[in-house]
């Protein structure tokens, strides 16, 4: 993902006119959907990274007042995933500590200084796009008639057996039916096929030699002699990269 995907909710359309031009020159691409009331948040339940959320938001349909604090709480307890930060605008500091309570990620008073909004909004950001690059690490399988997430860094080797690919993990081992070439591309970088039958997470590597790779937990898999230095020159290459 390198796009972050923003909803604002404020019933009054100068402040949302005004966060959306403090985003914009944050040269951070983004996608900005506005909601003028609680009640269009809960029902849209717009799929967001981030949200801007006022507290007093004026009243519901049924005439009652709706505090962004109890926005936010229904956020949490439906559970979404992943859950969005939300940033809360609000003109009155008294509820900064109640947004603790709902786990929020800052709190801004109106009116929003420029400058404090782009420190919040780059580092909200940079969350956002570290948590999505560690999703797009995980592994999806249709496994058992379930789908299983699966992360790379707990493979210590893959295996091509027939039709079947073999997950050999530091828990227990997984297998589906699945090609090993589909599993190299999503996985470069960090894993090598170094057979046609394996591909080995250089994460895990033990030892090896011209023959075979011995992995950490004991196991010794063939290297074929047409992959020996394409590998050679991986392992050293992701062994920098991790100093």
């Amino acid at each position: 993902m390198d796009i972050v995907r923003i909803a604002i909710c404020d019933d009054e359309a100068n402040i949302r006119n005004y966060l959306i031009t403090l985003i914009r020159k944050q040269n951070i691409p983004c996608e900005i959907k506005e909601l003028d009331s609680a009640d269009a948040l809960l029902s849209e339940e717009p799929n967001c990274d981030l949200l801007f959320l006022d507290i007093e938001l004026g009243e519901c349909p049924d005439g009652n007042p709706m505090n962004g604090m109890l926005v936010a709480r229904r956020i949490r307890d439906r559970n979404p995933h992943p859950q969005p930060l939300i940033i809360f605008v609000s003109g009155h500091e008294k509820y900064v500590y109640d947004a603790f309570d709902v786990d929020a990620f800052q709190y801004l008073v109106k009116p929003v200084d420029e400058e404090k909004f782009a420190e919040v909004f780059q580092r909200a950001a940079a969350q956002i796009l570290a948590r999505a690059g560690q999703d797009q690490k995980k592994l999806v399988i249709q496994f058992a008639g379930i789908s299983k997430v699966i992360d790379p860094d707990n493979i210590y080797y893959v295996e091509s057996r027939g039709h079947k690919i073999i997950l050999h993990l530091k828990e227990e081992n997984v297998e589906y039916y699945g090609k090993l070439g589909a599993l190299e591309q999503k996985l470069s970088g960090q894993f090598f096929r170094i057979h046609k039958g394996y591909m080995v997470n250089l994460a895990c590597v033990e030892e090896y030699s011209r023959l075979e790779v011995t992995v950490e937990n004991g196991d010794k898999l063939l290297i074929s002699k047409y992959k020996y230095a394409d590998f050679v020159r991986a392992h050293l290459r992701y062994l920098q990269q991790s100093l």
